[in-house]
């Protein structure tokens, strides 16, 4: 075996420099806040992942009606569904603050996932974590009262049951966004939120954040 050879065999991938780093088939995209990452019908050639900020995904009916079917966070992929053969984009992606975005080619992406047994660990377990909220999240709509599905919704949001510090800022979303989102109507949210905010459970800050606290796990577990 030669010395380059044996090198590249002792080599340790790192996934997290594998998304930090410019190299080959991927890159990194700064996003301001409301910037379109892609739209619905664009071509699907990547997959991203959030290096910082937050972005929300939507979709718009033929009729023209657009709902909010996810909100990703820091460390997210998203776009993934190009490796499964999707033409177009099924959904539109739009930064909500400022956001640092990593850009891989779907002919990269691919290649790493076949070669790099670590990355490819990572991503599955991502997929299958994520696929548990979807579960998660069709049982909240299914038995679950509104208000416990908007405070579960902004837990979510700001990381609490999560590894590491919860966020306790998230940025503040419009009534209709959190409306669609927990299938209600935008006056219901209104009430809950007022009543949140008079149960110290929930703050308004100066600027576009909203203050979440522990507290408000009272909803969530309340029979």
């Amino acid at each position: 075996m030669t010395p380059v050879v044996a090198a590249k065999k002792l080599r340790k991938f790192d996934p997290k420099t594998f998304l930090s780093t410019i190299n080959g088939g991927r890159k990194i995209e700064d996003f301001s806040k409301k910037q379109t990452v892609f739209a619905q019908g664009d071509s699907s050639d990547a997959v991203f992942y959030i290096r910082e900020g937050k972005v929300k995904l939507t979709v718009v009916s033929k009729a023209g009606k657009e709902a909010t079917i996810g909100i990703l966070n820091k460390g997210d992929f998203f776009g993934e569904g190009c490796l499964t053969g999707q033409p177009r984009r099924l959904c539109s992606a739009t930064a909500m603050i400022d956001c640092s975005v990593m850009k891989i080619d779907k002919k990269y992406m691919v290649q790493v996932l076949h070669e790099e047994h670590t990355f490819s660990d990572m991503f599955v377990a991502y997929l299958l974590t994520r696929n548990i909220r979807y579960e998660e999240d069709l049982v909240d709509q299914l038995f679950n009262s509104s208000e416990k599905r908007l405070a579960r919704i902004l837990l979510l949001l700001a990381h609490f049951g999560k590894e590491g510090k919860p966020e306790i800022l998230i940025p503040k979303m419009s009534q209709e966004t959190l409306a669609e989102m927990i299938g209600t109507t935008r006056s219901r949210v209104s009430f809950f939120m007022n009543r949140f905010r008079k149960l110290g459970f929930i703050d308004y800050q100066a600027g576009d954040e909203l203050q979440v606290h522990s507290s408000l796990l009272n909803i969530v577990l309340h029979d």
